[in-house]
């Protein structure tokens, strides 16, 4: 069976983004009015700058023009996962435990689709948070439009 896109992206990626001082945050191939994107979100303590982005672009641009795992042409993009990331995997909760998330539902729920909190939980998809008035809220998988890191700015 062939790997995913993303899969076998992150995997030839790893290399290149370890040599950054980086790690990987995720991998989403999209298409957006028409183009496809391959992006590749890395995190690096203290933050990611633009040459740590490009260490990773050109060699990974070489290594999957060798490998050409897609058909068809895609704009590849390296970039910082960014502080208001979007927590995905169960990695990305246990590394974001106790910090102030944005919870975005698909349906209202009591009225609201935004919901605010202090990350204190996750189970196999299910997320709990406490609001800022303490009080705790579980959100189920299938209601989660989007679960992400809140910045204030």
């Amino acid at each position: 069976m062939m790997k995913k896109v993303t899969e076998l992206t992150a995997e030839l990626a790893a290399p290149f983004i370890e040599a950054a001082g980086c790690t990987l945050w995720d991998v989403e191939y999209v298409r957006e009015g028409g183009t496809w994107y391959l992006r590749v979100y890395i995190d690096c303590e203290g933050g990611v700058n633009i040459d740590q982005c490009e260490q990773v672009h050109r060699p990974l641009g070489d290594a999957l023009d060798e490998a050409d795992p897609i058909e068809g042409s895609y704009i590849l993009e390296v970039c910082s996962a960014g502080c208001d990331r979007a927590l995905k995997k169960p990695e990305h909760f246990a590394a974001c435990m106790g910090q102030e998330v944005e919870v975005r539902l698909y349906r209202p729920l009591n009225g609201s689709k935004e919901y605010r909190g202090t990350l204190t939980g996750y189970d196999q998809g299910d997320v709990t948070i406490e609001t800022p008035e303490g009080e705790a809220v579980r959100f189920a998988k299938k209601e989660l439009a989007l679960v992400r890191l809140y910045v204030d700015f």
